[in-house]
């Protein structure tokens, strides 16, 4: 069985997990068609409010769609944006100013104590709030000023897959509604994912290679970095392989010294800036005699171990992440399901993780 045709009986582990990522198509493209327009006028009327900073808020996966959208907004608007420590008002009572800045708030469910509390405050020290969830009846929706539904509809498998590229691609047409954008360059991922996911062979194959690492390291730069990140929590809360991110330039920083020929280094080159920025961290990583696995352009791939050639060609480089990070929710759940474990339902986890 394929990603696009998960087995329909109920004992398959990964079973849930597949038809999710299955569905990422369907829901890119009921965001672009259905949501889009709604996304672009809170974009409006919070543009019209000229915020002068942006302060994002999350956990887990989210915080890593968070950080995609740090990128775009510092890069596409030039509006500088903070990732926010949600104890320095939970836990330490902390009350800044925060009249006209904008705060964004990223959470699946809308659930989480500390995310609600957080906005809470946030409101009333003035801030523009704006949650962007996948249940609009959340209590994080309720206190915020603004929401944007995601649309991904129900997700059950505790790996969050299509929440997180829905995300993505919300908080891009949000970004893009903010300059007056009319997000154009995304009409082609609906598509581009279809073909990813039909390309589940190719990714077993390459289980096969890595279901018994021990450890992996996970690089890139640029608008690709959240997607190491992304990639590096699916396989640790799946596999439970040991998974580190890092900024291609931090990684040069120290930690390429546990670099060997055995731990496998995987490298998102995104196709335009950030991939050149990765170059000297591949020239190294190639030098060290890496097991190096990218994610990316084909002539990126041809110069590694092993590789997923991505379609970059004529698609923007601030939407490739959105692309990125499905062959690599896919080879989480082949490992996972190589090492007999269910990806489905990983040890220890909750849907919702109510932290305060």
């Amino acid at each position: 069985m394929t990603a696009a045709t998960p087995d329909p009986r109920t004992d398959v582990p990964g079973r849930i997990m597949a038809r999710e990522m299955a569905e990422q198509p369907a829901v890119l493209r009921r965001l672009l068609e259905e949501g889009a327009p709604g996304i672009r006028q809170v974009a409006q009327d919070i543009a019209a409010r000229n915020p002068r900073f942006v302060l994002l808020t999350a956990r887990g996966t989210s915080d890593n769609a968070a950080l995609y959208a740090k990128y775009l907004l510092e890069i596409r608007l030039g509006l500088p944006c903070g990732l926010t420590s949600m104890s320095t008002t939970t836990a330490y009572g902390a009350r800044p100013d925060l009249t006209d800045v904008l705060v964004v708030t990223v959470s699946q469910s809308g659930g989480s104590p500390d995310l609600v509390a957080s906005t809470r405050a946030a409101r009333e020290a003035g801030a523009i709030t704006l949650a962007v969830t996948n249940n609009p009846g959340s209590p994080l929706a309720g206190v915020s000023e603004y929401h944007v539904d995601i649309m991904a509809g129900p997700e059950k498998a505790l790996p969050a897959t299509k929440t997180y590229t829905a995300s993505l691609l919300a908080l891009y047409l949000f970004v893009e509604g903010l300059r007056g954008g009319d997000g154009a360059p995304a009409k082609v991922l609906p598509d581009l994912a279809e073909q990813l996911l039909a390309r589940q062979d190719e990714v077993r194959a390459l289980a096969a290679r890595y279901r018994f690492a021990e450890r992996m390291v996970i690089t890139s730069r640029g608008y690709g970095y959240p997607t190491a990140k992304e990639a590096a929590l699916k396989l640790m809360e799946t596999s439970y392989i040991p998974a580190l991110s890092y900024s291609g330039a931090d990684l040069l920083h120290g930690p390429l010294a546990m670099v060997d020929n055995v731990s496998p280094v995987i490298a998102v080159v995104t196709d335009g800036k950030g991939g050149e920025a990765l170059q000297p961290v591949l020239d190294r990583l190639r030098g060290r005699g890496a097991d190096l696995f990218v994610v990316g352009p084909r002539d990126q791939v041809e110069q590694a171990s092993a590789g997923f050639v991505l379609p970059t060609e004529g698609v923007a480089e601030e939407v490739q992440p959105i692309l990125e990070i499905i062959p690599l929710q896919l080879l989480a759940h082949e490992i996972t399901i190589a090492r007999g474990q269910d990806p489905d339902a990983p040890r220890a986890l909750a849907k919702v993780t109510e932290t305060h």
